[in-house]
């Protein structure tokens, strides 16, 4: 198994625009802890301010909540059952109710999202566009080098009759987000699940930044892992913010909506 690894991982590195996202990745994972708060500083922060996402998005539109809740069972029964289909573990998605819920409520006309994998959250995301009848996702990815044609798994479990809003880079953040943010003029979601590291967050956020207005909402997935979204908070002096918790991880939301009433 290990030598039908390396093979594919060769069979990646010899594509340039690939090895340098391949060397970022693996030398990211080396990198020391970045951030004002400590680890342990950091979750015991995140712990004193989650909110239950069911609360947030209920006082938000509950009718809506409960189609999003509904429409996140449909997701996973079918994603699931295309899964079996693979030999490979594919990691889990981020917070797709959530997602879906968002996109509804916002109808955005553009979403930005870093970090596929399966498809679970773009899967939703287009659900929910598809059902307001307008908007494109744009997605940002890049194969699991260690597999055999990666390429042909992500996004896996998304529908086809979904793909017709979908434009998927699949290059790494460093290829892909100049790719698409010539493309677009404002960013109305942009939910980030890609390069975990402190850095790779903060050169992200340096791209994406003049692409987000007042209006724009932010979510930030797996915050646990260092204190990047405290410190952005902080830095920036936001106040419209809340931190919620998904199958045993965290994530961040930045946005207006988030306190209508500042």
């Amino acid at each position: 198994m290990q030598k039908f690894n390396f093979i594919n991982v060769l069979k990646q590195s010899i594509k340039p625009t690939r090895f340098v996202v391949m060397f970022n990745k693996i030398r990211g994972r080396f990198l020391p802890y970045e951030g004002t708060l400590s680890r342990e500083q950091n979750l015991e922060w995140i712990k004193r301010n989650l909110t239950e996402v069911s609360v947030f998005a209920k006082t938000i539109s509950s009718t809506l909540w409960e189609e999003a809740i509904t429409q996140s069972k449909i997701i996973e029964q079918k994603a699931n059952k295309t899964l079996e289909t693979i030999m490979y573990p594919l990691g889990g998605g981020a917070d797709y109710p959530l997602l879906y819920f968002l996109t509804r409520y916002l109808s955005p006309k553009t979403v930005l999202e870093t970090g596929v994998a399966a498809g679970f959250s773009s899967y939703a995301i287009l659900s929910a566009i598809q059902k307001n009848g307008k908007g494109t996702l744009y997605s940002s990815d890049f194969p699991y080098f260690r597999i055999k044609d990666p390429e042909k798994y992500i996004g896996i479990v998304v529908e086809n009759h979904l793909r017709k809003n979908w434009n998927l880079f699949i290059e790494g953040d460093e290829n892909n987000l100049p790719k698409i943010l010539k493309t677009v003029k404002n960013i109305d979601i942009f939910s980030y699940d890609s390069d975990k590291t402190y850095s790779g967050r903060s050169k992200t956020f340096k791209k994406v930044s003049e692409f987000l207005n007042e209006n724009s909402v932010i979510i930030i997935d797996d915050i646990q892992d260092n204190s990047f979204f405290y410190d952005y908070i902080k830095e920036n002096n936001i106040s419209n913010w809340k931190v919620f918790k998904f199958k045993n991880k965290y994530l961040g939301i930045i946005g207006k909506l988030v306190n209508p009433k500042n």
